[in-house]
């Protein structure tokens, strides 16, 4: 069963923090909160970690997995940002947005799609995010927290019961810091081609598509 960490949203106990990134280092997948949604990740250096994920989430090997990373310097580590990407993004991390970027050696094999080029990456605006990539030291594999076999959940402690058998940690922050459910996964916007283009509409659409 998974263990629990209830992480204060304004005074993390860096002692827990801790301990969940000892944890990630170690291959743990863990269930936790975005400024999305619920998502389930892992250190992108686990293999291990990586698979579990694919096998939660029933996703082929061909499938490329998102991952999120602290700032637009990080991303520029795993991927190959151009002047225009560069002018777009800027403006709109942190935030709920996935960027597919053309990816650098750095991005692991399992990460990658089949044609093993290109990547998806993001900067949430999320504390706790940012606080775990900053412990870590790298990205962390992000994928959204839902399984075909079920509806989403209505609450958080449903989707907690659901998960308590597949990761190994499971993070709670207090209600009025949690991401929304339903249809709320980010915007994602594609910059492998000659120009952007928006390829999912998601929270933030708004200013992305002013931008885009």
């Amino acid at each position: 069963m998974a263990t629990r960490y209830n992480i204060h949203p304004e005074n993390p106990q860096m002692r827990l923090i801790n301990q969940v990134v000892d944890q990630l280092q170690k291959g743990a997948v863990m269930l936790y909160p975005t400024d999305t949604v619920y998502a389930i990740g892992c250190d992108i250096n686990s293999k291990a970690g990586q698979q579990r994920i694919r096998k939660i989430r029933n996703l082929p090997d061909n499938k490329p997995l998102t991952f999120v990373a602290s700032s637009i310097s990080q991303i520029s580590d795993y991927a190959k940002i151009s002047d225009s990407a560069y002018q777009v993004i800027r403006q709109l991390v942190p935030g709920p947005y996935t960027f597919l970027l053309p990816a650098t050696r750095l991005v692991p094999n399992l990460v990658l799609n089949s044609k093993r080029t290109t990547t998806g990456i993001r900067v949430p605006d999320h504390f706790l995010c940012q606080l775990l990539i900053a412990e870590l030291g790298n990205p962390l594999v992000s994928m959204s927290a839902k399984l075909e076999t079920w509806d989403e959940p209505t609450y958080n402690e449903e989707l907690f019961d659901t998960f308590e058998s597949l990761v190994d940690i499971i993070i709670e922050i207090d209600a009025e810091y949690r991401s929304p459910y339903g249809d709320h996964l980010s915007t994602m916007i594609d910059f492998t081609g000659d120009v952007p283009q928006l390829v999912r509409e998601g929270l933030g659409i708004e200013l992305a598509s002013q931008i885009v």
